[in-house]
């Protein structure tokens, strides 16, 4: 039996975090002195298993895994090994993750075979000083080269970027380029009220409104139907 949420719509994507550590600190996520839950108060990797094919059992097809950084968690591979019966038995149509590359090239190719077709990939700026200053412990080349990986593994890729003013906000045509040429999507995230709160961010805040007029000016935007199983909308540049 399907799941049905109070407007009457069908419930057939779901998202899991299967942890809240990260090997970043990126400035609008968390702060760099971060309290993560004990791992006691995490669900087990059998929890997950168990706790996802009740759900696709209940109607859902798309599943994606997060964090934190899904990559990661302990034996987190052994879950997705897991988990890639479903694809095989038809149940479940998409198993995917959201990363931020640091460890892809260590798991691309195990990804792949176990079923993943796609990955989004966290990338704010293609500048290696900013990436250090925003995600404070990243390295840039790692991710790199976890992009190749994925991308030489057969993995589909798109791309999330968060937009801050004054920030990054002047290289999104770049990066709009640089995926093109790639052949990945770019997805465009406004900042939210996470991380620091303590600071004042307002500053940064780049409503995505402002940001496509901006854009319109250099590129042709032509809005297109297709929708994943989130919010995002997709325009065709």
């Amino acid at each position: 039996m399907d799941m049905i949420d109070p407007f009457g719509r069908t419930i057939s994507y779901l998202r899991v975090s299967v942890t809240d550590r990260c090997d970043f600190r990126c400035t609008y996520c968390m702060a760099e002195d971060m309290t993560f839950l004990p791992k006691k108060d995490l669900l087990s990797l059998e929890e997950l298993d168990r706790l996802c094919t009740v759900f696709i059992e209940k109607g859902v097809k798309k599943l994606r895994l997060t964090g934190g950084e899904p990559l990661v968690r302990k034996n987190i591979m052994h879950l997705v090994h897991q988990l890639s019966r479903h694809l095989d038995s038809g149940a479940l149509e998409e198993l995917t993750l959201t990363t931020n590359g640091s460890q892809l090239s260590r798991f691309a190719a195990e990804l792949a075979d176990c079923g993943v077709k796609r990955i989004n990939v966290s990338l704010d700026t293609l500048d290696a000083e900013k990436f250090h200053q925003i995600t404070r412990w990243g390295n840039l080349r790692k991710v790199m080269e976890g992009i190749d990986a994925a991308q030489k593994a057969g993995l589909k890729i798109k791309l999330n970027a968060v937009a801050l003013r004054d920030f990054n906000d002047a290289e999104i045509p770049e990066l709009m380029r640089w995926a093109h040429g790639r052949g990945m999507d770019l997805t465009l995230i406004e900042t939210m009220p996470m991380g620091e709160i303590e600071a004042d961010r307002t500053d940064q805040y780049l409503p995505l409104s402002i940001l496509r007029a901006s854009l319109e000016r250099q590129f042709t935007l032509a809005d297109i139907p297709y929708k994943t199983g989130g919010p995002a909308r997709y325009a065709h540049v």
